[in-house]
């Protein structure tokens, strides 16, 4: 996992609620257990138009939303089915960050297990963001505050872990494997003879 400090990144929109996970990444994608390629397929049912053809309509095909690494949405991104393929399929895409009033927990979990940073905020910061697509922000985990192009700031919660964690670009596995001497000299020092 690549370290997330600060995104600085223009915002896509997309003034929903209630995106659930099959909407993300629909299930007939979900045949695979690599992360790599998944980004094509995200949002599959709303980019594409029928004949495989890109929706010229819906925001992620449009200009302004090029290269954008952060994702706003309306309440409750992320709710349904728990599949870690819908964090996988918003990074390979090249979003960092997801930000709503409202992240669900299935999908908070698995965003923060594999490098994407969800982001709840007050609704006066989301209902801004909403109204203005293509705003140039600043998510900046190291103060856990998102800051506007006028500076205002606002504040979302993270648990101390999952932040220490995407700080340093580690997921589960390799926090256990940073602490491999620690672990070796505990089990060392407790050996019986």
């Amino acid at each position: 996992m690549q370290p997330l400090k600060l995104v600085r990144s223009r915002t896509a929109v997309i003034p929903l609620s209630n995106i659930d996970t099959d909407q993300i990444i629909p299930a007939r994608f979900l045949t695979t257990t690599t992360k790599v390629g998944l980004g094509r397929h995200l949002f599959a049912d709303w980019r594409y138009l029928r004949d495989g053809t890109p929706n010229p309509e819906f925001v992620l095909n449009q200009p302004l939303a090029q290269g954008c690494e952060v994702l706003v949405a309306g309440r409750n991104f992320g709710c349904g089915s728990s599949r870690e393929h819908a964090p996988w399929a918003l990074l390979d895409y090249g979003i960092r960050a997801v930000i709503s009033t409202e992240i669900a927990d299935i999908f908070r979990s698995n965003a923060l297990k594999n490098g994407l940073l969800p982001v709840a905020v007050d609704e006066a910061t989301a209902g801004w963001l909403l109204e203005n697509p293509g705003a140039e922000i600043s998510v900046d985990l190291a103060a856990c505050r998102v800051i506007l192009p006028n500076g205002a700031t606002a504040p979302f919660p993270i648990e101390a872990f999952a932040r220490h964690c995407l700080l340093n670009g580690l997921d589960e596995l390799g926090f256990l494997r940073s602490k491999h001497g620690e672990i070796e000299r505990y089990e060392a020092a407790r050996a019986i003879p």
